[in-house]
C-alpha cells in the first residue's frame, strides 16, 4: 500500500542521520506494489536514470469527470525504488491538473535530497518527475 506523502515527510523529519534516511528510502521502496510483467517495457522505461526505472500509468476519472493519473513504478536499485515510492506518494491518484501544478523541487529540498543524492540519482529523480508531468499533459 502506498504511503501518504505527509507521513513520509513526517518520518523523514524524525531521522537526523543520512544513513538512517537512506535506510528509510530503501524501506519505502519495499512498499511498492509489484509491477505486472508486461509493465517492464521499453515504453514504460524512464529515460535519464542511471538505474533502470519503469513507470506504468493508468488514467481514471473521478465522480466529477476529472482525469486522475495512477502510477505504479519499480527500479532495479534499492534507493531508487525508494525515490520512486516518494514520487508516487506525491503524484499518484491525483488529477492531471494538480500534477501539473505540483512542483516537487521544494519538497526534495526540504527533505535534503538535493544535497545528499549523487548527481546521477538527482537527474533520475528529475527525469521521473518530468515523465509524470508529461503523462499529465497528455491526459489534459
Amino acid at each position: 500500500m502506498q504511503m501518504a506523502i505527509d507521513d513520509i515527510i513526517g518520518n523523514f523529519e524524525l531521522l537526523d542521520d543520512w544513513e538512517d534516511r537512506y535506510r528509510y528510502l530503501i524501506e519505502l521502496g519495499r512498499t511498492l506494489e509489484p509491477l505486472a510483467k508486461d509493465a517492464y517495457s521499453e515504453a514504460n522505461k524512464v529515460r535519464g536514470c542511471a538505474s533502470q526505472v519503469w513507470l506504468d500509468t493508468k488514467v481514471a476519472q473521478d465522480d466529477k469527470g476529472q482525469k486522475l493519473l495512477i502510477f505504479h513504478g519499480d527500479s532495479d536499485a534499492h534507493i531508487v525504488r525508494g525515490l520512486v515510492a516518494l514520487v508516487l506518494a506525491l503524484y499518484s491518484g491525483r488529477a492531471a491538473s494538480t500534477i501539473l501544478e505540483t512542483d516537487a523541487a521544494p519538497l526534495f529540498a526540504e527533505l535534503g535530497l538535493a544535497q545528499h543524492l549523487t548527481p546521477q540519482r538527482a537527474n533520475g529523480l528529475r527525469a521521473m518527475v518530468e515523465r509524470i508531468k508529461s503523462e499529465a499533459r497528455a491526459a489534459v
